[in-house]
């Protein structure tokens, strides 16, 4: 038996490399709002022990024994903030988890709050993307009508004409010209004289 297969060497060393951006976006958001909800309840029951002790003047908190995660997001929420963090940029990750910490200490929600705060965010950097998309849209618009205005009065000032001169070469000067002699000039008409001597 090979010393590999007891430390699962023979797998890839790094399967980050192998989720697309978008998976890893949402597992980050959402891994935030799950820490930031299990935060919340660590408060709520530490709030809820210093009512307690006060109330009775005893601390019965150490006998207390809670479960590690009581709030659970409904499937059919948790599925639809997984599709809204689907949609966010790898770039907007960042500033998206710090809007939302931001707004939690402001705000001090309860547990079942926070994922609507969440979506609040997630909604508003949507939005906000949503502006930003339509803006360069307008701009690449504007940018190309200007070039082609720009093209046009540039084209327009090349090429003049003037109707009161003919230098414009025709096909049937072309075809004169060859019939005729090379000596003549174009623009003397041909004489003939004859010779009375």
């Amino acid at each position: 038996m090979s010393l590999g297969s007891w430390f699962r060497w023979s797998e890839p060393h790094c399967r980050l490399s192998q989720k697309n951006p978008m998976d890893m976006v949402t597992e980050t958001l959402m891994t935030e709002l799950s820490w930031q909800m299990k935060q919340a309840e660590k408060q709520q029951r530490e709030k809820e022990n210093e009512y307690r002790k006060i109330k009775t003047g005893v601390d019965y908190s150490w006998l207390v024994s809670y479960p590690k995660h009581s709030y659970e997001i409904n499937p059919g929420d948790r599925s639809q903030l997984e599709d809204s963090c689907s949609k966010i940029p790898p770039s907007h990750c960042g500033s998206i988890i710090l809007r939302f910490r931001k707004l939690l200490v402001e705000y001090e929600p309860e547990v079942q709050e926070i994922p609507q705060l969440f979506r609040t965010v997630l909604q508003e950097t949507t939005e906000i993307l949503k502006e930003e998309e339509e803006a360069k849209k307008l701009t690449r618009q504007w940018n190309t009508k200007r070039a082609v205005s720009l093209s046009l009065t540039s084209f327009k000032s090349r090429a003049r004409i003037y109707p009161f001169i003919s230098d414009i070469k025709t096909i049937s000067e072309d075809i004169e010209r060859s019939a005729e002699s090379t000596q003549r000039v174009w623009s003397m008409p041909e004489f003939q004289t004859t010779k009375d001597y």
